[in-house]
């Protein structure tokens, strides 16, 4: 991977993009893409949409969401202890004893989440999940007056989690659900841009609150209405030994992408994009959508009356939860493959007909 597009992800992956408050991660996307943009957008609500050939045709919309699962202040106790509820879908098991940030005003306070000493626990609670309720962070206010100094109800937290490597090129971040998903369709644009790319009109989009309701892709999807929407998404890899590959599948991390077959899926678009790799050898995995895909490209495929769409999962550990795990070649390999894609369309006809 490049130095700049490495150095692109390490600050998407570090900065804070909770639902609701994705400006500082949409601005370092916005301040990478403009560099290679014919012309840039941002709407009301936070999405960023970058044209590579505005009047070009087709158009194709490339997608990933820029925010993720948090959590928002809800009460303040009396001894100045914090309650919050989930935003997205973040797992209780995971969240006692985590350092977290709570941002206020933009500025971080750090915190933690409480947890019982397994000395004083009861054993019949101790397999338990917490309610949300009962979870608490302390970020060492002394009273609800000092707390209030720091914080207010309405602020949002994440988990304070590290951007690192171990074996085998595969990297550890909180929020990879779909920041880097975000990165892949900057990279196709760059790409694209690199390629001098002339035919179609290529947006690459960075969409909010996918974790609250896929809101932001619905707007875009009106907004834009492209001809083809591929959606870059983070999926399941199941090549961890508690996961039933007959229930899940079989993905694995560095095996390339994923190719999402059924429901939103278009058929037309699956088979050019299968052809395309097979053709270019182009590593890549499959995996189902029986019903939906869970991504924002289901608020995108029924917008005015239909847009051919596609999901490229980028295999991921760990998914929602503070140590998500992804093959930097899978991410760098998905980029590739769609912005191939993008050359090799000419007309909407050449994938429209299934």
């Amino acid at each position: 991977m490049k130095k700049e597009s490495f150095d692109f992800l390490c600050a998407l992956l570090k900065s804070p993009s909770p639902s609701g408050w994705e400006n500082p991660a949409q601005q370092i996307w916005i301040d990478y893409v403009k560099g290679f943009a014919h012309r840039l957008d941002k709407d009301f609500y936070g999405n960023a949409v970058a044209y590579l050939n505005p009047e070009g045709n087709p158009k194709i919309l490339v997608n990933g969401h820029i925010d993720e699962i948090a959590f928002q202040i809800q009460y303040i106790d009396d001894s100045g202890f914090l309650y919050f509820a989930p935003v997205g879908g973040p797992d209780p098991k995971l969240a006692k004893g985590r350092k977290v940030n709570i941002y206020h005003e933009g500025n971080p306070v750090p915190g933690v989440i409480g947890t019982l000493a397994i000395h004083l626990q009861e054993k019949e609670t101790q397999e338990k999940p917490p309610k949300w309720s009962e979870l608490f962070i302390d970020i060492g206010a002394s009273s609800k007056e000092e707390a209030l100094q720091h914080v207010q109800i309405g602020d949002l937290a994440l988990y304070d989690s590290s951007f690192f490597p171990i074996l085998n090129d595969i990297w550890i971040a909180r929020g990879c659900d779909d920041k880097v998903g975000a990165f892949a369709a900057a990279e196709v644009l760059r790409l694209c841009y690199e390629e001098k790319v002339s035919g179609p009109c290529i947006v690459a989009a960075s969409t909010i609150q996918e974790e609250n309701g896929l809101y932001g892709a619905s707007m875009i999807g009106y907004s834009i209405h492209p001809d083809i929407a591929i959606v870059f998404d983070v999926g399941h890899a199941t090549d961890i030994p508690i996961v039933d590959k007959k229930k899940f599948g079989d993905i694995r991390l560095g095996k390339g992408p994923i190719l999402s077959h059924g429901s939103i899926n278009h058929p037309g678009v699956v088979k050019t994009l299968d052809k395309l790799a097979h053709r270019l050898g182009i590593t890549h995995q499959h995996s189902i959508d029986p019903r939906r895909s869970g991504t924002d490209a289901d608020a995108l495929f029924i917008q005015k009356g239909g847009i051919p769409s596609c999901v490229i999962g980028i295999p991921n550990r760990y998914m929602h939860s503070p140590i998500e795990a992804f093959h930097l070649k899978d991410l760098e390999m998905a980029a590739f493959w769609v912005s191939c894609f993008c050359k090799e369309i000419k007309s909407k006809d050449d994938i429209l007909y299934i």
